[in-house]
Protein backbone atom coordinates (compact mmCIF):
# COMPACT_ATOMS: atom_id res chain seq x y z
CA UNK A 1 0.00 0.00 0.00
CA UNK A 2 1.10 3.60 -0.47
CA UNK A 3 0.98 6.54 1.35
CA UNK A 4 -2.32 8.82 1.69
CA UNK A 5 -2.01 12.48 3.12
CA UNK A 6 -5.30 13.84 4.73
CA UNK A 7 -6.27 17.15 3.30
CA UNK A 8 -9.56 17.69 4.68
CA UNK A 9 -10.85 21.39 2.60
CA UNK A 10 -11.69 24.81 4.28
CA UNK A 11 -13.87 27.32 3.41
CA UNK A 12 -11.17 29.56 1.75
CA UNK A 13 -10.27 27.09 -0.60
CA UNK A 14 -13.51 27.74 -2.17
CA UNK A 15 -13.04 29.84 -5.10
CA UNK A 16 -16.07 32.07 -6.59
CA UNK A 17 -17.69 29.12 -8.28
CA UNK A 18 -18.44 27.14 -4.96
CA UNK A 19 -15.30 24.85 -5.61
CA UNK A 20 -11.65 24.13 -5.07
CA UNK A 21 -9.64 27.22 -6.32
CA UNK A 22 -6.79 25.51 -8.86
CA UNK A 23 -3.98 26.24 -6.67
CA UNK A 24 -5.16 24.33 -4.09
CA UNK A 25 -4.70 21.09 -6.12
CA UNK A 26 -1.14 22.22 -6.40
CA UNK A 27 -1.09 23.34 -2.27
CA UNK A 28 -2.13 19.72 -1.10
CA UNK A 29 -0.28 17.71 -3.79
CA UNK A 30 2.89 19.72 -3.04
CA UNK A 31 2.18 19.21 0.98
CA UNK A 32 1.59 15.64 0.94
CA UNK A 33 5.07 14.39 -1.36
CA UNK A 34 7.11 17.10 1.39
CA UNK A 35 5.14 15.72 4.54
CA UNK A 36 6.18 12.54 3.19
CA UNK A 37 9.62 12.73 2.36
CA UNK A 38 10.19 15.05 6.23
CA UNK A 39 8.39 12.08 7.92
CA UNK A 40 9.72 8.89 6.26
CA UNK A 41 13.23 9.84 5.03
CA UNK A 42 14.05 12.32 7.58
CA UNK A 43 14.18 15.45 5.17
CA UNK A 44 15.28 18.17 6.45
CA UNK A 45 14.18 21.42 4.89
CA UNK A 46 16.50 23.69 6.13
CA UNK A 47 19.43 20.91 5.34
CA UNK A 48 22.57 20.58 3.34
CA UNK A 49 20.68 18.86 0.54
CA UNK A 50 17.15 20.00 -0.35
CA UNK A 51 14.57 19.29 -3.13
CA UNK A 52 12.99 22.13 -5.21
CA UNK A 53 10.19 21.73 -7.37
CA UNK A 54 11.64 21.57 -10.85
CA UNK A 55 8.45 20.52 -12.81
CA UNK A 56 4.47 20.07 -11.49
CA UNK A 57 1.02 19.39 -13.34
CA UNK A 58 -2.00 18.67 -12.43
CA UNK A 59 -5.23 17.49 -14.51
CA UNK A 60 -8.51 18.52 -13.19
CA UNK A 61 -11.42 15.56 -13.06
CA UNK A 62 -14.01 16.51 -11.03
CA UNK A 63 -14.59 19.43 -8.59
CA UNK A 64 -14.45 19.22 -4.94
CA UNK A 65 -15.09 22.12 -3.00
CA UNK A 66 -15.52 22.72 1.16
CA UNK A 67 -16.22 20.82 3.56
CA UNK A 68 -14.80 17.91 1.46
CA UNK A 69 -12.19 15.67 2.97
CA UNK A 70 -10.05 15.03 0.67
CA UNK A 71 -6.62 12.61 0.59
CA UNK A 72 -3.22 13.02 -1.86
CA UNK A 73 -2.30 9.62 -2.53
CA UNK A 74 1.35 9.22 -3.22
CA UNK A 75 3.22 6.88 -5.82
CA UNK A 76 6.56 7.41 -7.09
CA UNK A 77 6.58 7.66 -11.28
CA UNK A 78 10.40 8.02 -12.05
CA UNK A 79 13.28 8.08 -9.51
CA UNK A 80 16.67 9.26 -11.09
CA UNK A 81 19.71 9.65 -10.13
CA UNK A 82 18.96 13.41 -8.76
CA UNK A 83 15.56 13.41 -9.34
CA UNK A 84 12.35 12.31 -8.25
CA UNK A 85 8.66 12.20 -10.04
CA UNK A 86 5.47 11.91 -7.75
CA UNK A 87 2.61 10.31 -9.41
CA UNK A 88 -0.12 12.13 -7.25
CA UNK A 89 -4.26 11.98 -7.31
CA UNK A 90 -6.52 13.79 -4.89
CA UNK A 91 -9.15 11.61 -3.78
CA UNK A 92 -12.23 11.35 -1.78
CA UNK A 93 -11.54 10.72 1.87
CA UNK A 94 -11.39 7.01 2.56
CA UNK A 95 -11.53 5.98 -1.57
CA UNK A 96 -10.47 2.15 -1.82
CA UNK A 97 -8.19 3.48 -5.19
CA UNK A 98 -8.12 6.02 -7.86
CA UNK A 99 -10.85 5.63 -9.49
CA UNK A 100 -12.85 8.37 -8.00
CA UNK A 101 -9.77 10.96 -8.33
CA UNK A 102 -11.11 14.57 -8.37
CA UNK A 103 -7.36 15.10 -9.76
CA UNK A 104 -4.25 13.53 -10.92
CA UNK A 105 -0.79 15.15 -11.34
CA UNK A 106 2.87 15.38 -10.70
CA UNK A 107 5.81 16.88 -9.32
CA UNK A 108 9.34 16.82 -9.90
CA UNK A 109 12.10 17.49 -7.35
CA UNK A 110 15.70 18.02 -8.36
CA UNK A 111 17.69 17.74 -4.84
CA UNK A 112 20.34 19.96 -5.02
CA UNK A 113 23.32 21.35 -2.38
CA UNK A 114 21.32 23.94 -0.26
CA UNK A 115 24.40 26.19 -0.71
CA UNK A 116 25.20 26.28 -4.52
CA UNK A 117 22.00 25.03 -5.97
CA UNK A 118 23.11 22.49 -7.92
CA UNK A 119 22.03 19.28 -8.70
CA UNK A 120 23.28 16.19 -6.22
CA UNK A 121 22.55 12.44 -5.78
CA UNK A 122 18.75 11.86 -4.40
CA UNK A 123 19.34 11.06 -0.68
CA UNK A 124 20.46 7.51 0.42
CA UNK A 125 17.66 7.95 3.44
CA UNK A 126 14.79 9.07 0.70
CA UNK A 127 16.08 5.79 -1.61
CA UNK A 128 15.79 3.61 0.93
CA UNK A 129 12.78 4.97 2.56
CA UNK A 130 11.07 5.10 -0.96
CA UNK A 131 11.76 1.37 -0.88
CA UNK A 132 10.54 0.76 2.54
CA UNK A 133 7.25 3.12 2.71
CA UNK A 134 6.51 3.36 -1.36
CA UNK A 135 6.93 -0.24 -3.09
CA UNK A 136 6.35 -0.07 -6.62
Amino acid sequence: MGYRHPFPLRWNDNDQYGHMNNTVYYQAMDTAVNAWMIRYSGLDPAGDVIGLARASSCEFLAPASFPDELEVDVAVGRLGRTSLTWDLAIVPAGAPDRSTAYATGSFTHVFVDQAARRPVPVPDAIRTALTTHLPS
